[in-house]
């Protein structure tokens, strides 16, 4: 739309995805005026150069990074190409530090999906203020507690978003940091067209002088192997894996390849087995096929066949599970990951298998195991085991696995650390 709309106007798309930050804002409907706005001439200084200015705490396009999978020394030549740091995992975010249209110095926080968030993160935006006026950070908003080696996980985070009450012993227990690793603008001039590695430079200038900005450390693995050992220490690290951005590269809008690359280079997704228990239609093309899944593990695993099948007989009468028996425990919900061929499979199947119905969803008698891929657990309230899961999507249906061998709750905590609830 925002390449359609920048041919019509004869305008740099780029500029067009500038203009249209928060231009579709509920409290502010597009009308004439405004369309007439973001097809107007962009304004240009003596020298011929663009000189639009931002309005407010308004935010740059985020420029997103594409999944890298194969061999780097293959693709991507030698690493002084590029600049490696860790892929943090947070809510990436613009800290934009301006003066707005009252002439008071303020500062406001957004998430990639044009959020403003700065209400929840007073613990952030505070001390943005003593940045110079005319300065736009790319970063990572995570909870990071004074003293630890790594970040919480994101989790923690969670309980900290959408709120804009924050008791003290939340911001105690859950202090929020901002780590800076992009200057889009500084002393109010747009540095998007510069290369990445000279905004890199004037990042760290800025932080020579403003030593409480936190700015993400740069990875120098002598090579391409040395990079792979060191996304292997990931997970151990607290993070996702590692991005890897051309040295060159401008500071593109949306996930272009034209204005040079990011890539983010992930470890492997966790991976376990669960029994499909509900399901509900999907949306869009797929709203007449049930695509929208809930996966459960079993409490502890089934001593045998026998033993799995005479819960799935329980389930088929409605039988409530006994507390101290073996049941299935609900944990994820996944909507991604098939093909539109096997969807209509599982569709069927579904449709084949329903026990009752409840609005939209269904429920089912468990009869198929898949492999779910994620990218992060921890402990929540929200499912009757007592663990939710970050990012989860369906990586294949096991047809070769019976229900006994699925996966247990047991697996799961293996992966994680709960922390202690007592008291």
């Amino acid at each position: 739309m925002q390449r359609a709309i920048a041919e019509h106007g004869g305008l740099d798309p780029q500029r067009v995805a500038q203009r249209m930050v928060g231009w579709t804002d509920a409290r502010r409907p597009p009308n004439a005026a405004s369309w007439a706005a973001l097809l107007a001439a962009a304004p240009t200084d003596a020298d011929g150069s663009p000189a639009e200015a931002l309005r407010g705490g308004t935010p740059y396009p985020f420029f997103l990074a594409h999944p890298f999978a194969g061999d780097p020394a293959a693709l991507l030549g030698t690493p002084a190409d590029w600049q490696i740091e860790w892929k943090y995992d947070g809510i990436r975010a613009q800290l934009v530090r301006r003066v707005d249209e009252q002439g008071h110095g303020q500062a406001w926080l957004w998430s990639r999906g044009e959020e403003l968030i700065s209400e929840s993160f007073p613990d952030v935006v505070g001390p943005a203020l003593a940045l110079p006026a005319g300065t736009a950070l790319d970063g990572e908003l995570l909870v990071w507690p004074e003293g630890d080696a790594q970040p919480a996980p994101f989790q923690t985070l969670q309980q900290r978003l959408q709120r804009k009450t924050l008791p003290r012993r939340l911001l105690e227990s859950a202090p929020a940091v901002f780590l800076a690793y992009d200057l889009l603008e500084a002393d109010g001039q747009d540095l998007r067209d510069q290369p990445l590695h000279a905004r890199r430079q004037r990042l760290e200038s800025l932080q020579a002088t403003h030593p409480a900005l936190r700015i993400a450390p740069l990875l120098r693995p002598a090579d391409w192997p040395a990079c792979a050992a060191l996304r292997e220490q990931a997970r151990s690290r607290g993070v996702e894996g590692l991005m890897l951005k051309q040295r060159d590269a401008r500071y593109g809008s949306g996930r272009t390849k034209s204005d040079g690359l990011w890539w983010k280079w992930k470890v492997d997704p966790y991976r376990v087995d669960a029994v499909l228990i509900y399901a509900q239609a999907g949306h869009g093309r797929r709203a007449g096929v049930y695509t929208d899944y809930t996966f459960a593990v079993w409490s502890r695993p089934p001593a045998d066949a026998a033993e799995a099948q005479a819960v799935v007989e329980a389930i088929t009468r409605r039988e409530p599970p006994r507390p101290d028996g073996l049941q299935l425990l609900t944990f994820a919900k996944a909507y991604s990951g098939l093909s539109d061929a096997e969807f209509q499979r599982v569709d069927r199947v579904i449709r084949a298998s329903t026990l009752e119905k409840f609005g939209p969803v269904r429920s089912l008698r468990p009869t198929l195991v898949f492999e779910l891929g994620f990218e992060g657990i921890g402990p929540s309230p929200r499912h009757k085991s007592g663990v939710a899961l970050r990012f989860p999507r369906m990586l294949r249906i096991r047809d070769d696995k019976p229900l006994h061998e699925a996966d247990s709750l047991a697996t799961l905590r293996s992966l994680f650390d709960p922390p202690d609830v007592s008291g």
